[in-house]
């Protein structure tokens, strides 16, 4: 399997085309020398491409990083500064690159959404949170209500992250909506559905009083914690239906 054919077997079920409006370069940001011909045997994943992740999976002999988090955003970039020894940490390692953002938030099982509503052990999913026309996460229910501290404890223990609590709402918590990263902003979404519990990554200052004039629980996981989801399946599923080396990269942020 080359670079290619790795980028469309991604391509296959992530479907970076229905994903416009995303500023991520999705799919390959940086090929390998031989993109064609050289044999990919080795696959690392990490949530960030940056110097450290590139230079580790170089390390340990992988050909190819799948993050979600890429270097390229939309604009172009200098080669200048840090920008440069992210780019160059790929280049001198002929170690490529390929990225995928919103599609991997979406993805309906190997998302970072529908992998942590699957995680919790949440029923009934449906399609929830819209970011410029996109639907990127997902909404569920619980069979039985879970206290809001029950929650935070699951959560925590998925993400490997400890996660906070804003305890605006019920007391029980039945119904939940789930934007991973850095997505406190969608919080009114969740709201306007009645949901019991909001959970994303990052929850900001200028949301707090939102959510309390909501009154909906939120709990924020931190944004690499709810974003190491996606990855993690990804890599599964590499190993099963590929057969490859596979190895995570794992530098979290505390963020």
């Amino acid at each position: 399997m080359n670079l290619f054919e790795l980028d469309a077997f991604f391509n296959s079920f992530l479907k970076k085309e229905d994903f416009a409006e995303d500023p991520s370069r999705n799919g390959i940001q940086i090929q390998n020398a031989a993109p064609a011909s050289r044999e990919i045997k080795t696959v690392a994943f990490a949530v960030d491409a940056c110097e450290a992740t590139a230079r580790a999976a170089a390390e340990q002999g992988a050909d190819a990083l799948v993050v979600h988090h890429g270097l390229f955003w939309g604009g172009c970039e200098t080669l200048t500064g840090n920008f440069y020894k992210r780019a160059a940490s790929f280049i001198k390692n002929d170690l490529a690159l390929i990225a995928y953002h919103l599609p991997l938030d979406a993805n309906n099982p190997f998302g970072n959404n529908y992998g942590l509503a699957a995680a919790l052990k949440l029923n009934e999913l449906q399609p929830f949170g819209f970011w410029r026309g996109m639907c990127i996460g997902v909404r569920g229910e619980f069979k039985n209500p879970v206290s809001q501290n029950e929650l935070l404890e699951s959560l925590s223990k998925i993400t490997k992250t400890k996660g906070r609590l804003f305890p605006f709402g019920k007391s029980q918590i039945k119904t939940v909506g789930i934007i991973s990263g850095g997505a406190g902003e969608d919080v009114n979404q969740a709201a306007e559905l009645g949901l019991d519990c909001y959970i994303t990554g990052e929850f900001a200052h200028e949301q707090f009083h939102s959510a309390k004039e909501f009154g909906i629980n939120v709990i924020s996981g931190g944004h690499y914690g709810t974003e190491t989801m996606g990855v993690s399946l990804l890599k599964e599923k590499v190993e099963k239906e590929l057969g490859l080396r596979t190895l995570f990269i794992d530098l979290p942020t505390d963020l």
